[in-house]
């Protein structure tokens, strides 16, 4: 009954979202042609009482213009727009209300999975809303056994298919970061805890490409020169906010940013292969080149062993 309630609320918030009007009337016409339905008219008083609901849950305000024709609109569209966490649950929610509604298309749209999400993302989310503690069980990629924390949990970012939680583990000076999917077990306790007021996860990770955040690597000016084609990809979906295309020529452009050169933004330098070259700061450009060298000679070696079987 809940997951039906919350598919018509994101049904209704993304028909007037999309729509910029409608009538009650051109409301209930779209409603009678969803499977949702079942034929049947929305009753207003339903209607009003989504209404209500929609503003507690997701923060957004369905209203009615008396004067120009009784037409409901979201009077806070802007919110929406500027706030990305509730855009993608719109969005999210939305695409799987229309799948359902469209069950023969199923097998033509595909989706990445995201199993970590799954099992924890939920009761870390309502220990977040409730401000208590959650207990896990974690095992990492380096230690031999799992061991066992309490953490206050602070927030959550998707990265790369996984979910990961930013947390604050008592006596310690520093946030840690813990990936669901090596999470064994995870429990809510009694302890309660109260998110810093000078916390804001937006400005945790604004200077960083993916989710490593350390002292030892400082937010400071990258440039990469990005060939041919490859460019056109940068430009469409750029690999930060602060990208900025400061040189353009026939066969490269140069581009900008102001980012923490961590693992996660080297990692993405060198999954685009000789397509881009670091330029600065210049660290950074001698630790991508001594990684570059490192696979050269394992390519290397094994070519030297592959001719000398075929000698």
């Amino acid at each position: 009954m809940v997951k039906d309630l919350f598919r018509r609320y994101v049904w209704l918030v993304d028909v007037v979202y999309r729509a910029g009007r409608l009538t009650f009337e051109e409301i209930n016409e779209r409603w009678r042609r969803t499977e949702m339905s079942g034929g049947e008219d929305l009753p207003m008083k339903t209607f009003h009482n989504h209404r209500h609901a929609i503003a507690d849950i997701f923060g957004i305000d369905i209203e009615c213009n008396r004067k120009g024709g009784y037409y409901y609109y979201i009077e806070n569209s802007d919110d929406i727009e500027k706030d990305g966490i509730r855009t993608w649950l719109l969005n999210t929610f939305a695409v799987n209300n229309l799948i359902n509604e469209s069950r023969h298309l199923k097998h033509r749209i595909l989706f990445e999975k995201i199993p970590s999400g799954q099992k924890f993302l939920i009761p870390i989310i309502e220990a977040m809303k409730e401000g208590v503690c959650v207990e896990l069980t974690y095992r990492n990629f380096w230690r031999e056994s799992s061991f066992v924390v309490e953490v206050e949990p602070y927030c959550v970012k998707v990265f790369r298919q996984r979910w990961y939680m930013l947390a604050h583990m008592s006596g310690a000076d520093s946030l840690r970061l813990y990936s669901l999917d090596r999470v064994e077990n995870l429990c809510h306790t009694e302890n309660k805890f109260v998110l810093p007021k000078d916390f804001d996860a937006e400005s945790y990770f604004y200077n960083s490409f993916g989710i490593i955040v350390y002292d030892g690597s400082p937010a400071e000016v990258v440039r990469l020169k990005v060939y041919d084609s490859k460019r056109k990809y940068f430009r469409t979906l750029p690999l930060h906010h602060s990208q900025r295309e400061v040189e353009i020529c026939d066969e490269y452009s140069i581009f900008e940013y102001f980012v923490s050169p961590t693992f996660d933004f080297q990692q993405e330098i060198l999954s685009h292969g000789d397509e881009v070259e670091v330029l600065a700061p210049e660290h950074f450009r001698k630790e991508v080149a001594e990684i570059v060298e490192t696979m050269e000679s394992y390519y290397s070696d094994n070519l030297n062993v592959h001719q000398g079987f075929m000698a």
